[in-house]
């Protein structure tokens, strides 16, 4: 299954390294290297839509998951630095038991993330898509200032994928490398290559996606 046995280094190595990265459950998945290390312990990731960040994010947390039980990994080689644990923002929900918005659990999550590393460090951390669940000034300025902090620390691993490319221009740290899922534009057609390239993406096809979908001449057709 294309997989192999990681190396597992000591806590203070502090080393995240991945050659031909891949998700397992999906066939023919592509693959992708990972590099990171104390002085780059931060990967800001950007892609338009359907680009592969979420998938991407996931493949990270799954094989560094999978090496501290003891099992192969998907991947060329791996090797990582002992971790205290994982933390993500994947797929998180609303509860209307716990009275949480979808914003109000990110928050949530976020703080104890935060509390979580003043006690301990070597973890990996995972963002997808930060504030997702509030309006869009409100997710670039938080999103900014979340990002900016823990950017501050190099104890841990960070990885984050957003929409706002806004973010991207505003950081300014040097322990973030800025990394992009490519497309490409087939006759104003585009093709996810799904290949985790260097640099920021500012390809937007939000629109591209509904009008392809034909929403709007669906909506147009209802009756009055």
């Amino acid at each position: 299954h294309h997989f192999c046995f990681p190396d597992l280094l000591s806590s203070d190595k502090r080393v995240f390294k991945a050659n031909n990265l891949f998700h397992p459950l999906l066939e023919n998945a592509v693959s992708n290297d990972v590099n990171m290390d104390k002085k780059m312990n931060f990967m800001f990731i950007t892609g338009p839509n359907m680009s592969g960040k979420s998938t991407f994010l996931k493949s990270l947390g799954i094989a560094a998951y999978l090496a501290h039980i003891g099992f192969p990994v998907p991947a060329k080689t791996f090797s990582i630095s002992m971790l205290s644990g994982i933390y993500t923002t994947i797929n998180l929900k609303d509860s209307l038991h716990a009275n949480y918005s979808h914003f109000y659990a990110e928050v949530k999550r976020i703080k104890e993330i935060a509390q979580k590393l003043t006690k301990d460090d070597n973890m990996l951390i995972i963002f997808d898509e930060l504030f997702r669940g509030t309006n869009v000034k409100d997710a670039f300025d938080g999103s900014l200032a979340i990002i900016s902090a823990f950017a501050e620390t190099n104890n841990s691993f960070y990885v984050v994928s957003t929409h706002i490319l806004e973010v991207a221009e505003k950081l300014n740290k040097k322990n973030i490398r800025f990394m992009h899922l490519e497309t490409r534009n087939d006759n104003e057609i585009p093709v996810y290559t799904y290949k985790l390239k260097t640099g920021i993406s500012n390809e937007r096809l939000g629109m591209y996606i509904i009008n392809k979908e034909k929403i709007i001449e669906i909506i147009n057709n209802i009756g009055l």
